[in-house]
């Protein structure tokens, strides 16, 4: 690969303010003295500045001093430094037996480069009292995403340093007076929580060992009352699959920062002289209205070489689980590939109870060889049936767990995490197995080596089912949650070096490990264990915040949900998996023939749009009603787009309303028409509105993005799919609407 041109940062007073411009937004960094860089601006692009507008600018937003404070100015950089005057949480929190816990840092050197598309300064910086080195990265990608991390190195050639902390931060505006975060649990992840920004910390930690059900994903600081289409908002993501913190605060002076990092746990990182250590990366989005951010993120991640949609498009997934649980019968699942096939799916996985001992939830995690007592022959046999329909084969496995009642755990106490002399509490019947030992870690990698050298398999169903209690290292202990998430890391890059093509599913009791940090080594996440359309209609909505339709598995459940007890028609449930990773997620060998060419059509039009869904830019409509919502994918050059309408509840009012298309380009005509097989969802009133009739309907861009079209009354969780589509005209822009024949 071409290496970038690297040209040193200029530290003249006069260029010594480094703005760095991409897709809409301005990062203007303050490097003219000999601190961190400190950030000027972060949001709206502020066009071409020359070294005096930069200078003043970098003027106007110092403030003033005030009563009781200290007599300089203190400087916040990226790196809070409680040595420079900053009174809120400190960027590095360490000591080195008490002492050295208030570092002052001096850069000593930056270097400036682009490479696609990323314009990046790399900071060196040292604390000569404290003799700590720090490296700060500081990214601007061509989607307009700030990336960081720090990496803390210990310099003093006999004493160790403990890191407690390593946070970065970044400022935001006074405008920014209102907070957005996330939070749910098991089968009700991402559920969205709003409070004012006011003086003080909202600080989300998360102590689960893994990103959590409860995770926040995004917290997001705004212009009070900004939706999806509207107010200026900075939301910041931390990418790491352990430990973390997520951070907002404001100080009584009203500066006010977000910020984040990995919440370490007692001496997990104990530098020797010589050793460094590196946060995880933090990503920070700035836009006017969530879509925009969220379309920041969508497409750092379809930049990348490794994204899944630049190899081929995503296969729709048949999942054995709520088929047949762990009673697996032959006959089912023999029949199961056979319905798969018949309705166009084209990847299938075999969930859990394929290995030994498996019958219940009991015990076998950690044993993972093929149960001969259920599959005398192995796998090959329905692996054949299943590439011979075909599909692509998938293996569910949790490679960090183990059962107490297993032959590994028996073989092997001293390998399952625990501290304090005691066995951790049970978790669904299961301990973890500690991965940061390097004979168990070697362990895990020979099976699942062996299981992938042995068998066609094309994706692992990676799943991870209980949070980390008093995970320590035995015998003595101490804390591995941090050696536990680097271990997981590289056993999945290990995996898929020695097979390429592999691909791996982050899966967590459901949408546990949502992170930007375990997508560097997986392919897609598990939303939710929650298969109810209902639930995950917003599950989805707000997972969408942070990733892309394709990296987000949606499967079309059974009639009635296992998990809230709630009945919903085909068209509602294939309707809300369409715009996701689609797949299947029930019994479709005990369905009628009529029911699978129902499904047949849906997976087809499913194919007929993944292009569109999974390269295009999601868009979301702010509804007045709470019970109505919108959403749709529009192609990239905003002539083609389609758009869920959905009933969540019994409406509001007595007429719904109308919904906004945004996305749309203004000027364009377009054809609006309904999807089948939705294009006869049930609806509660005696008529629809008169243009559900005459369909197919052409309005102008403008129109359908400012004025909208009238709801017809559907019935509580049910939903309608519009496409629109530009229609080539020589003359001018259509600026009212009309019917159009197709």
């Amino acid at each position: 690969m071409p290496q970038p041109d690297v040209a040193p940062v200029e530290r003249e007073p006069a260029s010594g303010l480094l703005h760095l411009r991409a897709s809409g937004v301005s990062l203007v960094l303050d490097l003219r003295d000999d601190g961190l860089p400190r950030v000027a601006h972060w949001g709206a692009d502020l066009g071409d500045l020359d070294a005096a507008a930069l200078e003043s600018l970098a003027l106007a937003v110092v403030p003033p001093a005030t009563s009781n404070t200290l007599d300089d100015l203190g400087q916040l950089s990226v790196l809070p430094e409680h040595a420079r005057g900053w009174f809120g949480a400190p960027g590095l929190s360490g000591h080195r037996a008490g002492a050295d816990w208030s570092p002052l840092f001096r850069a000593t050197s930056g270097e400036r480069s682009t490479a696609g598309g990323t314009q990046r300064l790399v900071v060196e910086a040292v604390a000569d009292a404290a003799r700590l080195g720090l490296t700060l990265e500081v990214e601007l990608t061509a989607s307009g995403l700030v990336r960081m991390r720090g990496t803390v190195r210990n310099e003093h050639d006999r004493l160790p340093y403990t890191v407690d902390a390593l946070m970065l931060a970044l400022p935001v505006p006074s405008e920014a007076n209102e907070l957005l975060d996330l939070s749910g649990g098991h089968i009700r992840e991402r559920t969205p929580q709003r409070q004012p920004f006011a003086v003080g910390a909202r600080v989300r930690d998360n102590r689960r060992g893994r990103t959590g059900t409860d995770a926040t994903l995004v917290v997001v600081a705004g212009a009070q009352g900004f939706g999806f289409r509207h107010g200026e908002v900075w939301g910041l993501h931390v990418g790491w699959s352990g430990n973390h913190r997520t951070y907002a605060e404001r100080l009584n002076s009203g500066e006010a920062v977000l910020g984040g990092g990995e919440l370490l746990l007692p001496g997990e990182v104990v530098l020797a002289p010589g050793e460094s250590y590196a946060g995880p990366w933090l990503f920070a989005s700035y836009a006017e209205g969530l879509d925009q951010l969220s379309h920041r993120f969508h497409e750092w991640l379809r930049a990348r070489a490794a994204h899944p949609t630049r190899s081929k498009p995503r296969p729709v997934v048949l999942n054995t689980w709520e088929a047949v649980y762990m009673k697996h019968d032959h006959e089912r699942l023999y029949a199961l590939a056979d319905a798969a096939a018949e309705v166009g799916a084209e990847r299938y996985v075999l969930d859990d109870g394929w290995f030994r001992h498996r019958r219940d939830d009991h015990a076998g995690l950690g044993d993972w060889f093929v149960d001969d007592a259920v599959y005398p022959q192995g796998l090959h046999p329905l692996i054949r049936h299943v590439r011979d329909l075909g599909l692509e084969f998938g293996l569910w496995v949790e490679p960090e767990m183990v059962n107490p009642d297993s032959d590994l755990a028996r073989a092997h106490p001293e390998w399952i995490m625990a501290t304090g002399g005691r066995q951790p509490m049970l978790s669904r019947h299961q301990q973890v197995l500690d991965l940061g030992n390097q004979a168990a870690y070697d362990y895990i990698l020979e099976r699942l080596d062996s299981l992938l050298s042995d068998h066609p398999i094309d994706y692992l169903k990676w799943d991870h089912n209980r949070d980390l209690q008093d995970a320590g290292h035995q015998p003595g202990g101490e804390a591995g949650v941090h050696a536990q998430t680097r271990a997981v890391y590289r056993l999945m890059d290990e995996l898929k070096r020695r097979h390429p093509g592999l691909e791996i599913e982050s899966c967590s009791s459901g949408g546990g490990r949502v992170d930007l940090g375990v997508l560097e080594h997986a392919d897609r996440v598990w939303a939710s264990d929650s298969n109810d359309a209902l639930e995950r209609q917003r599950i989805q909505r707000w997972t969408g915040l942070l990733l892309p339709p394709e990296m987000v598995g949606s499967h079309i459940g059974p009639p009635h949900s296992h998990t809230t007890g709630r009945t919903h028609d085909l068209s509602f449930r294939a309707g809300t998996a369409l715009f996701g990773h689609m797949g299947i997620e029930w019994d479709i060998s005990s369905t009628t023939a009529e029911e699978r060419a129902e499904l047949r059509r849906w997976i087809a039009l499913h194919k007929r749009f993944r292009d569109l869904l999974h390269r295009g830019t999601v868009v979301r409509a702010d509804h007045p009603d709470p019970d109505v919502s919108l959403h749709g994918v529009v192609d990239r050059d905003g002539r083609e787009g389609v758009f869920a309408v959905v009933s969540t509840g019994q409406r509001a009012w007595t007429r719904p309303g109308r919904v906004r298309l945004p996305g749309l380009l203004p000027g364009t005509p377009y054809r609006v028409s309904l999807l089948p097989p939705a294009d006869t969802a049930p609806t509660n009133d005696t008529s629809a509105p008169p243009w559900l009739a005459a369909v197919p309907l052409v309005l102008a861009g403008s129109v359908l993005g400012n004025v909208g079209l009238e709801l017809p009354g559907l019935y509580p969780e049910q939903l309608l799919l519009l496409h629109v589509a530009a229609l080539e005209t020589d003359g001018p822009p259509v600026s009212g609407g009309h019917r159009r024949r197709s």
